[in-house]
């Protein structure tokens, strides 16, 4: 039985501020007894190729994909070879099943954001192959409930994730599967049924402090993109002046040129002298 965690987010995430690399998760998830981890970036789909030594050193296998919004709703992509990143609507993702071979996750289904699949969950059920048990819930809280609950009615696998942005999420939650330690060995073994969760619940404590380590880190995020944007505007107004200024040393440096050439023989000729050059 392999320990497995699909998803996963790292510093090369586009949307989101993470601010562990992909080592970092990979040293943690060592540290933890993991055996195989999916790193799911929102939207891009990371090219896992460079890290794979690197892991495999660790006993750690990587496994593709991406956390990806179709029409507006999250969805886990994972270990398809190409076309992951174009889906954008359930259609294209009924067409990238059709020609290629991965495993779809429906994550944090029923908690309460606009980007979970709701209702979107029933509409497209034959599209997941498993649903996710989230590791953010506590012994009184638990938005996880009903996503197992429909899971059980449609016979589909559940799968233990922690959704890690910060390294201290990794851990409470995960899938144990039953496979050869293969990215395309254990998706078919997670499609097939051949998993279970294992969870335990946050302390209040807990689920406050990452909450609050998210909402500092999106507006650390929000703050570097509102500098990043007035540093361009900024840009983009001086940029008249900035033409002029060229224009005029440019105007400078011709006119030395032409003084020391005239004034002095010695300093045309190391110009053009390759040897004295």
């Amino acid at each position: 039985m392999l320990k497995v965690e699909l998803h996963t987010h790292t510093s090369d995430d586009p949307v989101d501020y993470i601010p562990h690399t992909v080592a970092d998760l990979v040293d943690h998830a060592a540290k933890l007894g993991y055996q195989a981890v999916a790193i799911t970036l929102h939207e891009r789909q990371l090219d896992v190729t460079p890290f794979r030594s690197y892991a495999a050193e660790r006993g750690i296998v990587l496994i593709p994909g991406l956390e990806r919004s179709i029409e507006g709703r999250h969805v886990l992509l994972l270990n398809f070879r190409r076309g992951a990143e174009d889906v954008q609507t359930f259609e294209d993702l009924a067409r990238l099943r059709r020609r290629e071979r991965g495993l779809v996750i429906a994550p944090h289904p029923y908690f309460p954001a606009r980007s979970c699949l709701g209702a979107q969950l029933d509409r497209h059920a034959a599209m997941f192959d498993a649903v996710e048990r989230n590791a953010m819930f506590t012994s009184t809280l638990d938005f996880n409930a009903r996503a197992e609950r429909w899971a059980a009615r449609q016979g589909k696998p559940v799968v233990g994730n922690c959704d890690v942005h910060r390294l201290r999420q990794l851990g409470p939650t995960y899938s144990l599967v039953d496979a050869e330690p293969d990215p395309e060995a254990i998706c078919a073994s997670i499609a097939a049924g051949r998993v279970t969760v294992e969870s335990t619940p946050l302390t209040w404590f807990e689920a406050a402090a990452t909450m609050t380590s998210l909402m500092w880190g999106e507006s650390i995020l929000r703050v570097a993109r509102r500098l990043h944007e007035d540093q361009r505007r900024s840009d983009r107004l001086r940029q008249p002046d900035l033409v002029a200024e060229r224009a005029e040393v440019e105007s400078f440096s011709y006119s030395a040129s032409d003084r020391h050439s005239s004034a002095s023989p010695g300093y045309a000729a190391i110009r053009h002298d390759p040897d004295l050059t």
